[in-house]
């Protein structure tokens, strides 16, 4: 698929003490990332090093939805969004870091299969949401992947602020760089709605 936007971010939109407030929303659950793995979740630190704790509180939801809408019609998406995940936020201490990957397939193949849960079932990952949550770090740079008549590109948007919010397709191909110093915080939400026709 080609797009026009493949991102679309808000700088500084969150402020310290809200961003504060969503980093302790984790307390002190937090336990070692996984990936999707030939359809179960493992640890694989080959591919990602981090620590990842839950939230599921709705002031966050009321938060975030309104920028997941403007950049939704801003960057002339338009997706259908029914739902959201629940929120991740993630830890990378240093040396902590993410490999290129997709967050989602959007085509009926990578839909929920979970009838037990309203908001999931029937639909997929449409637009992902991350969230800087603190900015006392170096490295950790968020970085795209395309590729463009048989050449890839790499390019790093300008999104190390703390209170920054990017939102994108959720096929989009991307990657958290290694922190250097310091442990680097984020939120991530990901935006369901039903595959693409």
């Amino acid at each position: 698929m080609n797009l026009t936007n493949e991102y679309y971010y808000f700088t500084e939109a969150i402020d310290k003490k809200t961003c504060n407030k969503i980093m302790k929303t984790g307390g002190k659950d937090f336990g070692e990332a996984v990936v999707g793995h030939g359809g179960e979740s493992i640890v694989d630190k080959e591919v990602r090093t981090s620590k990842t704790a839950w939230s599921n509180d709705q002031w966050i939801y009321d938060l975030i939805w309104p920028y997941m809408e403007e950049a939704n019609a801003q960057a002339a998406w338009e997706y259908d969004i029914k739902a959201a995940e629940s929120v991740q936020i993630t830890r990378y201490e240093k040396g902590g870091f993410y490999t290129f990957h997709k967050d989602g397939k959007s085509d009926n193949l990578g839909a929920y299969n979970e009838p037990q849960n309203k908001f999931r079932h029937g639909n997929v990952r449409k637009l992902s949401m991350s969230i800087i949550l603190n900015d006392d770090y170096e490295g950790g740079g968020f970085e795209f992947a395309t590729l463009d008549k048989e050449t890839s590109n790499i390019y790093t948007p300008d999104f190390n602020k703390l209170g920054s919010i990017m939102v994108f397709p959720s096929f989009m191909t991307h990657r958290v760089k290694p922190v250097t110093k310091g442990t680097r915080y984020s939120a991530v939400s990901w935006l369901l709605g039903p595959p693409f026709k």
